[in-house]
């Protein structure tokens, strides 16, 4: 008897016409409390201690998975004291936009594929980790990946170097080159410190993340933070938003970049100080860079930033995607109703291809006998779907 091959629930496919279903997952895993930090949208309890690992002996924010009072009670009269956290203007801009938010626990799990991990990545759109300060380990590097290659979308946020906040010998610059070394993103984060205001911002009139629906961007504030070098040779995709000051198309002195990769997108900034809402932990001095710092600017930026790195992931159905119609899963045979006559090709989660069928079979069934269990990626003509063998 043939094993029946089901889809995995990593895309939407069924066409809506509400952003109710894009979700966003704010990390809490990496230590976003320790010290005068409280990068997280929300805790009712503040009693963890940060040192090389996570114990309930402190007085930090923990924050819980989903975020209360509940996000169904927002309005777009709802203040940012709404939820406790650093964060929690941005998150409830992203509620006013649509968006469900929660927040990734100390107890949880960073992972992409997995069936028993309710918050896995294949879950949400976007996942926002504002300046970490413990290491990823070797798996959680290559869930992050997977989930980005595979479609999802990475918001990097950093810090200063010589910002590590938990004491264990690492801070967020050094934390993000690791996870970026071996990567072709086309981004690495420099070891500096410095403060100060920029105004130069790349303002095509089209690009969305500096000129989008929230606003034109015309400056920024770091307090304290760093920037980042582009690689284009690496990542054709890679590109500048906004420059330090005084380094205009330098791509060596970058403070907010952008970048494809694989079919997923990364947005990355050099500071935490623009995500800061001033309000949060009572046991630490918080300011307001999120609205106040740069004339408001940070809000226009972030939130830009966000609704691009939502679109277009595989939790969104858009016009690019295979839709269910056009292309299914079952009984180890891919079945396909496609027009035209591009090839089909199935390539597995490192990008490598699996199989590619020049043209379509006319019955329209493509075995799928000769591939291993995994999940993969289906593409035609730039459309993508992802599909589970298992």
């Amino acid at each position: 008897m043939k094993r029946k091959l089901t889809v995995l629930i990593l895309l939407i496919l069924i066409k809506v016409n509400t952003k109710a279903q894009i979700k966003i997952l704010f990390d809490a895993k990496k230590a976003e409390t320790a010290g005068n930090a409280d990068w997280i949208i929300d805790a009712d309890v503040h009693n963890l201690y940060w040192g090389p690992n996570a114990q309930l002996t402190g007085t930090e924010s923990n924050a819980q998975r989903i975020p209360m009072p509940a996000q169904s009670g927002i309005t777009a009269a709802t203040l940012e004291t709404y939820w406790e956290g650093g964060l929690s203007n941005w998150a409830i801009d992203c509620v006013k936009e649509g968006y469900i938010v929660e927040s990734l626990p100390y107890t949880s799990s960073i992972t992409f594929g997995s069936t028993t991990n309710s918050q896995d990545l294949s879950n949400y759109a976007v996942y926002i980790v504002c300046e970490p300060n413990l290491p990823f380990s070797a798996a959680e590097k290559t869930a992050i990946w997977n989930y980005v290659q595979a479609g999802g979308s990475l918001f990097i946020i950093s810090d200063h170097d010589q910002s590590d906040r938990n004491g264990d010998g690492t801070d967020s610059p050094g934390i993000w080159n690791s996870l970026l070394t071996g990567e072709t993103t086309g981004l690495t984060f420099n070891l500096d410190n410095f403060s100060g205001t920029s105004s130069l911002i790349v303002n095509t009139g089209s690009d969305s993340i500096t000129n989008g629906q929230y606003g034109n961007v015309t400056q920024v504030l770091w307090s304290s933070g760093t920037d980042i070098t582009l690689n284009t040779t690496v990542n054709s995709t890679a590109r500048a938003a906004i420059y330090r000051s005084g380094n205009n198309n330098n791509d060596s002195k970058v403070l907010f970049a952008y970048a494809h990769y694989g079919s997923g997108k990364i947005a990355a900034i050099g500071d935490s100080s623009p995500c800061d809402d001033g309000s949060g932990d009572p046991n630490d001095a918080l300011y307001n860079g999120y609205i106040v710092d740069a004339g408001g600017n940070h809000r226009k930026l972030l939130m830009n930033a966000t609704v691009w790195l939502a679109k277009n992931t595989f939790n969104q159905v858009s016009e690019g995607n295979l839709k269910t119609n056009e292309i299914y899963v079952y009984d180890k045979t891919l079945v396909t109703h496609l027009s035209g006559s591009s090839p089909i090709v199935i390539r597995d989660l490192s990008g490598k291809i699996a199989k590619s069928v020049t043209n379509q079979p006319d019955n329209g069934e493509i075995s799928l006998d000769d591939l291993p269990i995994g999940i993969y990626i289906v593409t035609y003509e730039n459309r993508s779907k992802l599909i589970a063998i298992q």
